[in-house]
């Protein structure tokens, strides 16, 4: 399943419209369904259109996160689409559930973006004492072989995205999509300094924008924002699982090495 954030269709107001549009258009039949990112925080002053937007398209899977809101779910199940919610630990996940979410997207330490600082083996564990509905595990899989981690300790599915900036189809910058290439796990900053929400991101870009990684001052998490500013346009989310990341490549040579290493781990962990 490939996802995208609605937040990132800009420029004309039918952006998302058209970007959706577009991504139907070349699905065929049996194709695997797609899904969309929505951050529903209050912030978010195009949430509610682009819930029209997505509704009208009847997009099959949302992933909400920054907030769980049984209206946002509710819109998405009147047309039979499924709904999973970021979270960062039990209790946000226990919130999601009871608020109609339909799966969890435990989004642990080493996530690219917002993420938490809980260890995946930790999140999943503690959360699957109660839960039986559909879990992706989040958290520097940069590697087939992490799939196959994430599956043995409980989750249904792996969710992997900064190897995926590093590829030709991805709309980044050549110099993120280097960056990517370049780096490694102490590449990675987490810090709550751009939008208020802890997360974790390019060293490299954090430099460019004239700060020290290493020292960065604290935000005010009552001062998120999702307004759509620009200020912190060029600061690079990313997650630590990039070092198996060599070149910039197509989207379908990444998927076949992930492909080809979880054939291979699975067949390690069967021979052990």
């Amino acid at each position: 399943v490939g996802s995208f954030p609605a937040l990132n269709a800009r420029g004309p107001d039918d952006a998302l419209d058209r970007w959706i549009t577009e991504i139907k258009q070349q699905l065929e039949p049996g194709d695997a369904p797609f899904a969309v990112n929505q951050i529903v925080h209050r912030s978010n002053g195009r949430l509610m259109k682009d819930m029209e937007t997505i509704v009208k398209h009847e997009v099959p899977i949302v992933i909400t996160s920054l907030g769980a809101r049984p209206e946002i779910n509710d819109a998405v199940h009147s047309y039979g689409g499924v709904v999973f919610h970021d979270v960062i630990n039990d209790k946000f996940a226990r919130k999601a559930v009871d608020k109609g979410a339909d799966g969890l997207v435990l989004v642990a330490w080493g996530a690219g973006g917002h993420a938490g600082t809980q260890s995946p083996f930790a999140l999943v564990s503690e959360v699957r004492e109660w839960w039986d509905g559909p879990i992706a595990l989040s958290g520097a899989i940069g590697t087939g072989a992490g799939v196959v981690a994430a599956v043995a300790a409980g989750a249904d599915f792996a969710y992997v995205g900064s190897p995926f900036i590093a590829t030709h189809e991805a709309d980044a910058s050549d110099e993120y999509k280097h960056a990517i290439v370049d780096g490694a796990a102490d590449d990675i900053v987490y810090s709550n300094l751009f939008t208020g929400v802890s997360g974790n991101y390019l060293k490299a870009s954090v430099r460019n924008a004239g700060l020290d990684p290493d020292d960065l001052p604290e935000s005010d998490p009552s001062a998120m924002d999702f307004s759509g500013s620009k200020a912190w346009k060029d600061i690079w989310g990313c997650g630590q699982g990039i070092k198996p990341v060599k070149t910039v490549g197509a989207t379908g040579a990444l998927v076949d090495r992930y492909v080809s290493e979880y054939e291979a781990a699975r067949a390690r962990v069967a021979a052990a």
